[in-house]
């Protein structure tokens, strides 16, 4: 059963902390978009993670129906099943929920994974993430509490931020904050570690000057040694076995310097959104410029049905997605580490 089980979850996490690695972590919208990432990770022969946010869940839910956590678990069914005919490890999981939709897409998603277990099954999605950066420290932790004590009952991993991304995403936009509020301190990680580590496993989202979004080369100012001094601070207090599971929120477009020396630090989980749209999108792009008298009826003609069939450029579309993704798997130094099979 390639969809991880929470053991095989773990097993992922602890190997790539071990092994000095990290996953690729892409989101998906829909069945193409889902089959572009398991491809990826096979050919790359990498475990991988498919997460969705919950603008994506919405879109995958249709106009008609816009309901985020429907979609979502539309979406986690379907890799379930997809995934089954592959021999690498995938850890479904959601991005980004703002404190504002906890009770409208978070919650849904627990309880579908509740009545899941209930039936001796595995949870739907192997982790979620709480983003609650927008609030002071002590709020963000309290809510982070109860989920992590909600979602360590049913074998979940909760991922948490503290200190903010810039940019936008997923309508979320963070691009007028003080410089200051996107560098995790040294003390908000050892706060983190002290509330959270006691309830259950959780991946923390330290930020270090990471953005959303697509940015010229210089543009963002990444500090990795934020997470270099963060975890000595953990690890000072609290001994070698104390070093987080961190994420790289905002990987597009990064420098391979700057991912590689994150993985030193403990980052075992880059989100990649921003390249790979655009690498879906960019062969779409092309068929239609390239066919542009058979994919539109000009002037009374009739077109050419095989260039305006979807899945003559979907399947372009897919291709290149799952190529840039297996790049990604590469910059991380997952290539080749599948645990499948071995846990």
């Amino acid at each position: 059963m390639p969809v991880a089980t929470p053991q095989q979850y773990e097993a992922m996490l602890d190997a790539a902390q071990k092994g000095g690695y990290a996953y690729p972590a892409v989101n998906i919208t829909s069945i193409v978009t889902i089959n572009a990432a398991l491809k990826a990770f096979a050919d790359a022969k990498s475990d991988g993670i498919i997460q969705v946010s919950a603008g994506g869940g919405q879109f995958a839910s249709g106009l008609n129906v816009s309901d985020a956590a429907f979609g979502a678990i539309i979406l986690a069914e379907a890799t379930h099943r997809l995934a089954e005919k592959y021999d690498i490890l995938v850890a479904l999981h959601t991005d980004h929920c703002h404190p504002a939709k906890v009770d409208g897409f978070l919650r849904p998603l627990l309880d579908a994974s509740r009545q899941r277990v209930a039936e001796g099954k595995g949870p739907l999605f192997q982790s979620h993430m709480y983003d609650g950066s927008e609030l002071p420290l002590e709020e963000n932790m309290e809510m982070s509490k109860s989920l992590l004590k909600e979602c360590a009952e049913l074998g979940i991993i909760l991922e948490i931020e503290a200190g903010v991304v810039g940019g936008e995403e997923d309508g979320h936009d963070t691009s007028g904050l003080p410089a200051e509020k996107l560098y995790t301190t040294p003390e908000d990680m050892l706060t983190v570690y002290e509330e959270l580590h006691p309830l259950g496993r959780f991946l923390f989202a330290a930020t270090f000057g990471n953005v959303h979004g697509a940015y010229k080369p210089g543009a963002v100012q990444l500090k990795p040694t934020i997470l270099r001094d963060g975890q000595k601070a953990v690890t000072d207090k609290h001994g070698a076995d104390a070093e987080m599971d961190l994420v790289f929120h905002g990987g597009s477009g990064s420098d391979l310097s700057d991912i590689r020396e994150t993985l030193g630090y403990g980052v075992v989980k880059m989100n990649i959104d921003t390249d790979t749209q655009y690498a879906f999108t960019r062969p779409i792009v092309s068929h239609i410029c390239g066919n542009i008298e058979g994919v539109l009826k000009i002037d009374g003609e009739v077109g050419n049905k095989k260039t305006y069939d979807p899945r003559s450029y979907l399947k372009a579309a897919e291709k290149n997605m799952a190529d840039r993704l297996v790049e990604a798997a590469k910059d991380l130094l997952s290539d080749g580490k599948t645990v499948f099979g071995t846990v």
